[in-house]
């Protein structure tokens, strides 16, 4: 049996005897869909420099630039579909297992494979929608585009006319107190964290998966590259996300 094999089966068997899993996913289960990451060379920010919060705060010009790039997609994050490793983890939903997902995505494929909204913990917000800074109020993306492609108008909130953001988590924002406190709560009630796709070099968001082994969680980690917590895992699996998570969970995956 070669390594790969020999992991992929070690994994499959902690996840059979797992009852309260959480998934934490960074950028790497969502490349297979097409999704850039941030950071690496061709990544999201070395193609175009990212704005800051405070100056798109403070900034008409900014806000502007930054509607912009929303409106072309030049992120990439929206308009893609869930690959084999989110249909795998909606179906570690369905079995029962799997409590909810953590992610720093902000590109709401995990929703669209079929787990609940509500058992998806974004840690770095939604690149779907936007929101209004002020009151908080929802806005559709596609609504805002007349007016701003059309007119010029940069988007205002329809309730309280404060300025509206898409509901992602700019540098220098602040982690939302909301979601970072439930990621916390799952955490420490998991009995395993199953990483997947995260490099784990962002905090404080990287410091979940130590918290769960703290806690007496299993730690797994499944990513293409080492990571700086590997020392930390019960099982490190150096391989794709889609193709490892379909063999480990299958269509007959027990619940």
């Amino acid at each position: 049996m070669s390594e790969k094999s020999a992991k992929r089966r070690d994994l499959a068997q902690i996840l059979r005897s797992a009852e309260r899993v959480v998934a934490f996913t960074g950028a790497g289960i969502s490349t297979e869909s097409g999704i850039p990451d941030f950071r690496s060379p061709g990544g999201v920010w070395s193609r175009m420099k990212p704005i800051l919060f405070q100056d798109f705060v403070n900034s008409e010009d900014k806000r502007r630039e930054s509607w912009a790039r929303a409106f072309q997609g030049r992120a990439g994050w929206t308009g893609r579909e869930p690959n084999a490793g989110h249909y795998a983890l909606a179906r570690l939903w369905e079995s029962g297992r799997l409590t909810a997902v953590i992610t720093q995505n902000v590109d709401n494929l995990h929703q669209h494979s079929g787990i609940p909204a509500d058992r998806v913990i974004e840690l770095h917000g939604n690149a779907s929608y936007a929101t209004c800074l002020a009151c908080g109020l929802r806005h559709e993306i596609e609504d805002l585009r007349p007016a701003f492609e059309q007119r010029g108008e940069l988007p205002a909130c329809r309730h309280c006319t404060g300025i509206v953001k898409t509901a992602t988590i700019s540098f220098g924002q602040a982690m939302p107190e909301g979601p970072m406190r439930r990621a916390e709560e799952e955490t420490l009630s998991c009995d395993l964290f199953l990483v997947l796709g995260s490099s784990l070099t962002v905090w404080p968001a990287a410091g979940f998966p130590i918290q769960a082994r703290r806690a007496g969680a299993r730690l797994v980690i499944v990513n293409r590259d080492p990571t700086d917590l590997d020392e930390h895992a019960h099982l490190v699996v150096y391989d794709e996300i889609g193709p490892t998570l379909s063999e480990v969970v299958p269509a007959n995956f027990p619940g």
